[in-house]
């Protein structure tokens, strides 16, 4: 999830903020970015709705390096 936390630091966001506006646990959070947890498809359209993005600016790039 390089490119999700190159958007995120770009939009000054911490980790904290992301949660909140996610509605879910700091550490859950943490664990999609540093890839501990399995990124669902819901949560990568939450995620992209935070940037005002859809969710293939963000994560096809970290997608098409995994394959």
């Amino acid at each position: 999830m390089d490119n999700l936390i190159k958007i995120r630091k770009k939009h000054n966001y911490t980790c904290t903020y992301m949660a909140e506006q996610l509605k879910i646990s700091k550490p859950f959070y943490w664990q999609i970015e540093n890839k501990k947890r399995r990124l669902s498809y819901e949560m990568a359209v939450r995620i992209a709705k935070v940037f005002g993005k859809k969710p293939d600016d963000i994560f096809y790039v970290d997608f098409k390096k995994q394959n």
